[in-house]
């Protein structure tokens, strides 16, 4: 008996959300969407009961804008869970472990998604003990352990299992948003935590005197509410660097056109339809084909290792200084040091002043996190592609199946194949490796809002593709029989 007979009675009875029976309106797919927009949001604002709020600390800290989550809301584990458990299926499907043909065989494509929850659970498990139990990251408020008379124990397994409950209820909000809505959850949740960032840094008022937006910063500038030092150096490291932000608009705004220019650059393999003369279209392979998605697994891989540090920080009672050094939470030297990212100007700019680090040491760590990001984007770019049906195979068998082929070649499935390995493996490959570089530059750069420059990355191009798929999904709404012509219905 293999695994798969073994594993069966469990994956495939994984609470599931069921398909949609035929064709969705688009209105409707609208509706689904934007209400489990609207429920994320009022999760994030719903506060663990029993944390003592004033003693608590961001355990992923600025991770927090690619894994979706709020700390100290019910949402505190974010799409963490699910990124961590696709990490593990990427891996295991890359070296073909699992022996499942998520492609054509539909029993094995139930057992897969029932492995994933599975996963998903155990990753849910895995995170939040520790988050709870381990350190003082989650400390429980001890006038509620008095009050309800369960102890500080009794309080923290209160917190985990609110925790837990979120992490199964976001699982299956991208269930819903994937089969009933417009996009992906995953996808979604990041556009809305990243713009909650872009939008305060760009708006958020505190009085003239003390406003942290671009824009009632630079209204104070200009009505002198906010005085600018004398010194021309102060003042140029003041509008480009501080107050003013200059850098960070101008990066933000760069990181935006490089994007929207990137998903614009494609190569175009004319088709043309077998059966409807003159019926002709373009599949596009684009220069970001494996799209910015991968990228979060490669940063979720980094939060992760920096998670497993802050842990070991705070149970281990000595800790190998090779290993890791920490002073108030943040790791200042050890291993852990050179495998942190770069995530902000002051990590790297000791030339201003920014820093206190030996410059030799900030070397190393831009190198290694230039190596793990490029790296990182192409392995897992590959790794994306194939397990999502958009490799050379599954993507001539897509346009075999919708009755397309290529003009002046036979109509088989193993010649479409051939002529889509000539640019598919190796632009995936430029396209993440290029992802994984901006990414690296962002962050070291910085953005409006302190926004990660992955979670930035990963915020146009999500929404670029959004609206790629709103059109598409006009489009077939309007003419049906489109929907019929590309196996949509």
């Amino acid at each position: 008996m293999g695994w798969k007979d073994a594993a069966e009675p469990v994956l495939a009875r994984m609470p599931a959300v069921a398909r949609p029976e035929g064709h969705v309106p688009f209105r409707r797919k609208l509706g689904w969407t934007g209400g489990i927009l609207v429920l994320y949001f009022f999760l994030t604002n719903v506060t663990l009961f029993g944390v003592d709020a004033a003693t608590a600390n961001d355990l992923f800290g600025r991770f927090r804008s690619i894994l979706a989550g709020q700390q100290g809301s019910v949402l505190q584990l974010g799409i963490g869970p699910i990124v961590t458990a696709s990490i593990v299926l990427q891996l295991l499907g890359g070296a073909d472990l699992l022996g499942l043909d998520t492609d054509n065989n539909p029993r094995d494509q139930i057992l897969y998604q029932g492995l994933q929850k599975l996963l998903v659970g155990v990753m849910i498990v895995l995170t939040g003990l520790p988050m709870v139990f381990a350190g003082n990251f989650l400390p429980a408020d001890q006038a509620v352990a008095a009050s309800l008379g369960i102890g500080t124990l009794g309080v923290k397994g209160l917190i985990f299992a609110q925790i837990a409950v979120g992490g199964v209820l976001i699982l299956f909000m991208d269930e819903i948003v994937s089969k009933w809505g417009v996009g992906s959850g995953v996808g979604l949740f990041i556009i809305a935590g990243v713009s909650q960032q872009l939008v305060g840094g760009l708006f958020s008022w505190e009085g003239l005197g003390g406003a942290s937006g671009f824009f009632p910063t630079w209204i104070g500038i200009v009505t002198g509410a906010i005085e600018l030092p004398a010194s021309p150096t102060d003042l140029l490291s003041t509008i480009f660097l501080g107050q003013g932000q200059l850098l960070a608009l101008i990066t933000t705004v760069l990181i935006f056109g490089i994007v929207v220019y990137a998903e614009s650059v494609r190569v175009e393999i004319p088709l043309s339809h077998a059966r409807v003369k003159g019926a002709r279209g373009r599949f596009p392979v684009k220069l970001i084909y494996a799209s910015v998605l991968p990228m979060i697994l490669v940063r979720a891989l980094q939060a992760n290792i920096q998670f497993l540090g802050r842990i070991l920080n705070n149970s281990w009672a000595a800790m190998p200084a090779w290993l890791g050094q920490y002073t108030s939470g943040q790791v200042t030297g050890g291993l852990f040091y050179y495998l942190a990212p770069i995530q902000s100007r002051s990590d790297w700019m000791w030339f201003l002043g920014l820093t206190s680090a030996d410059p030799l040491d900030i070397a190393i760590r831009v190198l290694i996190d230039l190596v793990f990001m490029i790296v990182g984007g192409a392995v897992f770019a590959i790794f994306w592609v194939e397990t999502t049906g958009m490799g050379p195979e599954s993507t001539a068998r897509q346009i075999q199946n919708s009755g397309m082929q290529i003009p002046g070649f036979r109509r088989n499935p193993q010649v479409i194949e051939k002529v889509m390995e000539r640019y598919i493996p190796q632009v995936t490959v430029i396209g993440g490796a290029l992802v994984g570089l901006l990414a690296v530059m962002a962050n070291m750069l910085g953005t409006i809002g302190a926004v990660s420059g992955t979670g930035l990355l990963l915020t146009v191009s999500i929404t670029y593709k959004l609206y790629e798929e709103i059109a598409e999904e006009q489009l077939m709404e309007m003419h049906p029989m489109m929907r019929q012509m590309f196996g949509s219905e």
